[in-house]
């Protein structure tokens, strides 16, 4: 067998492995069921997606904030819910582990069936298979915060709390995606009004844009999924 025929062997395999993996991804994740399935394949095997996705993830640093857009009508209500900017649906904190960036996020829905704080890899968590948009951002938090914002998260991590369905800003047991970012971070920053929330029907409410659309938060980078 020739160089040339086997790496194209190995092209034909390596391709057909993902896009038999993306089908099937398809055909088990509720989120995705309304998509074609020809677009799933297409976010999966698309190499500017996967550079987008590398670059993120190049880009991690201990403490940042990294935010995305999902697919599903769960994510665009969660969206609509910014008063500011409506481009993300979900958050997360980066912690470095060995070189490598976990995100901490909490999360319910089907996808997550104990409903518990999650910590995913990068990549996982920007995948253009279940998303349409990321994005990089970093507090001005000096390093001996961003040590302590480390201990804060994984203090969280060990209570596990599960996601706050009832989106309620004054209990702790449970936490909704951003409030466990505000929470975090303003406990880090020992500043209750680093990350101030918004009042939403009434009742105060953090929502994904109030933790980056303030003067303590910088866009490193981000994208939109082809």
């Amino acid at each position: 067998m020739s160089r040339k025929f086997a790496g194209a062997l190995l092209i034909f395999c390596v391709a057909g492995l993902v896009t038999f993996l993306a089908i099937r991804l398809f055909f088990t994740d509720p989120q995705l069921k309304a998509v074609p399935v020809d677009l799933v394949v297409q976010r999966a095997v698309d190499s500017s997606n996967r550079h987008s996705v590398d670059t993120a993830v190049s880009l991690l640093k201990q403490g940042y904030l990294v935010l995305r857009m999902g697919l599903g009508a769960d994510s665009r209500l969660l969206a609509q819910m910014g008063r500011k900017n409506k481009s993300y649906s979900h958050c997360g904190i980066v912690l470095m582990e060995h070189g490598y960036p976990f995100v901490y996020h909490a999360i319910g829905g089907e996808n997550n069936p104990d409903a518990r704080l999650r910590r995913d890899s990068a990549k996982f968590f920007f995948s253009p298979v279940y998303n349409l948009a990321l994005a990089v951002m970093q507090y001005d938090l000096d390093s001996g915060r961003i040590a302590g914002l480390k201990d804060i998260v994984l203090a969280y991590y060990r209570q596990r709390p599960k996601f706050d369905l009832k989106f309620d800003l004054a209990t702790n047991d449970a936490l909704y995606c951003s409030e466990f970012i505000y929470k975090a971070v303003n406990k880090a920053a020992d500043d209750t009004a680093y990350i101030q929330p918004a009042i939403l029907g009434g009742r105060r409410f953090v929502g994904i844009d109030d933790l980056f659309v303030n003067r303590h938060a910088h866009i490193i980078w981000q994208t939109v999924f082809k």
